[in-house]
């Protein structure tokens, strides 16, 4: 008999048989009970192992845990799909879901971001199967926003390290913060090369104020050298973003710091 209703759930879990139960899991599958999907196939897959139920039943626990918002265990289930069936029914919608679920489970900007390099890492290597999947669009969408998020994490980073200035509180190997928005704003350029235009200036102005401030505030035989460095700062910034809305504001930090180096007394703000 075909499994009719999921509330008959307890009794099959203790007196189904192996292919009655896998019935039943499609039963609640279908039905949108996930859960008791997953446990029914779960409960049975090893029996399958080697038979013609065997590829699917995998892949239907996976899509389970999928629709069940379990994402972590989803991916490690598409992720077993695919390595142990190559050539499977399902392997490309396998590998696709083990990178989207992945996705839908990336951490807030402000905590670790190892699941987000696991996702791009899973989605991209989805594309490299699959360069003309039907899927391709929304793939590469995704990896955009996913490399969009890590770039978010380095701009906050940054800006907090400007937010604190002068602070050595937070200094255990000397430097300051002003240097390390620097080193973080720049690493941030050069890792995303494709960084949005809006997100390049916020970096470029954040490295700009920290090296005119840095160089306000160092000692007599560093600002001299430090000043120039703002100037050239400046010309790139100019350069890259001519009608910034910034561009005032760096106005003033080249002219003060043509000022220092010329040995005259800066405008105060």
């Amino acid at each position: 008999m075909v499994f009719a209703s999921c509330g008959e759930y307890h009794k099959v879990t203790k007196y189904g048989d192996p292919e009655y139960k896998y019935e039943a899991a499609k039963s609640c599958y279908a039905r949108g009970k996930y859960t008791q999907a997953y446990d029914l196939l779960n409960s049975v897959v090893i029996n399958f192992k080697g038979s013609a139920y065997g590829e699917e039943c995998l892949y239907l626990m996976a899509m389970s845990a999928f629709m069940g918002h379990d994402y972590d265990l989803a991916s490690a289930g598409f992720k077993k799909y695919y390595q142990s069936y190559p050539r499977g029914t399902y392997v490309e919608e396998a590998r696709y879901h083990s990178g989207l679920a992945l996705y839908e489970s990336i951490p807030d900007v402000r905590l670790d971001q190892t699941a987000t390099y696991q996702a791009i890492a899973e989605l991209q290597n989805f594309l490299d199967y699959y360069p003309y999947t039907r899927l391709k669009e929304q793939t590469q969408d995704m990896l955009q926003r996913l490399q969009d998020h890590l770039i978010e994490k380095e701009q906050r980073s940054a800006q907090l390290y400007y937010d604190l200035g002068p602070y050595i509180g937070n200094s255990t190997s000397g430097g300051s913060n002003y240097e390390a928005c620097i080193v973080t704003a720049e690493n941030a350029l050069r890792d995303y090369p494709y960084a949005s235009a809006e997100r390049r200036e916020k970096f470029m102005i954040l490295i700009l104020r920290s090296r005119f401030h840095l160089a306000n505030k160092s000692v007599e035989e560093k600002r001299i050298d430090r000043f120039r460095q703002t100037i050239d700062e400046y010309y790139g910034f100019i350069n890259e973003f001519p009608e910034s809305k910034y561009k005032k504001e760096a106005d003033g930090y080249f002219a003060k710091s043509q000022k220092a180096i010329k040995g005259q007394p800066m405008d105060e703000d």
